[in-house]
């Protein structure tokens, strides 16, 4: 689901439901950020690190520990740029060579309607008047829990090149849909504080894709080298 939403050169791992298969034990490092967690997040822990791993193998990278630093944001590997989801039932790992990619991000969420009080707090008063339209014109996509995935894609593509946290309302999120299709279609996020500097250009636009599938809404955000 995942990887139709990224470029050739992004290798993804998923993990539905129990998939016992994408499970492998955690390094003792690992072993200590969640010693006092609930049952329900180690697994979720260990579920997508498992599939960060399995993905490093694939770049032909050692599998090695994957540490949350500030504001829980995964340590890669030098030389690896990638992001991590997880929610009920759904884990995904993408992860790039840093010379192809500056940044990228990856979120998935239940295709579910946001809790009552969410959508005000996380929208801009422009992004609900275009969910409104939306709405109309796809009412079969739940567009407030598609906003809000693409918010945290955004800001998983902005914190590795920033170290800065990025309000739900510094960037503004167009989304639109696929000529022809119902279930898919792309993201132009356009921020309202400075953006980071890529190279000599400083970025003021992110954009991305989304897709609705299997009772889940995924999105993702690539940043390009300029």
């Amino acid at each position: 689901m995942i990887e139709e939403l990224l470029p050739d050169s992004v290798v993804t791992v998923e993990a539905y439901g129990d998939d016992e298969l994408a499970v492998t034990p955690l390094y003792p490092e690992e072993e200590a950020v969640v010693a006092q967690a609930v049952d329900k997040r180690r697994r979720e822990f260990a579920v997508v690190r498992s599939c960060a791993r399995r993905a490093m193998e694939k770049l032909g990278v050692p599998p090695q520990p994957i540490l949350p630093g500030e504001r829980g944001a995964p340590g890669w590997p030098s030389g690896l740029v990638g992001s991590m989801t997880h929610c009920d039932g759904y884990s995904a790992a993408a992860l790039v060579r840093a010379a192809d990619l500056a940044s990228l991000g990856i979120d998935a969420e239940p295709h579910q309607k946001l809790p009552d009080g969410v959508l005000p707090a996380v929208a801009l008063p422009a992004e609900t008047d275009r969910l409104c339209r939306l709405a109309g014109d796809h009412p079969g996509i739940h567009w407030d829990r598609l906003l809000f995935s693409a918010k945290e894609s955004v800001y998983k593509a902005w914190f590795p090149l920033t170290g800065k946290w990025l309000d739900f309302t510094e960037a503004d999120i167009d989304l639109f849909a696929d000529p022809g299709e119902q279930h898919s279609g792309g993201l132009r996020a356009r921020l309202l504080v400075p953006g980071p500097w890529v190279g000599d250009h400083r970025v003021d636009v992110f954009e991305g894709r989304w897709t609705v599938q299997r009772g889940l809404v995924a999105t993702a955000v690539c940043v390009p080298h300029t």
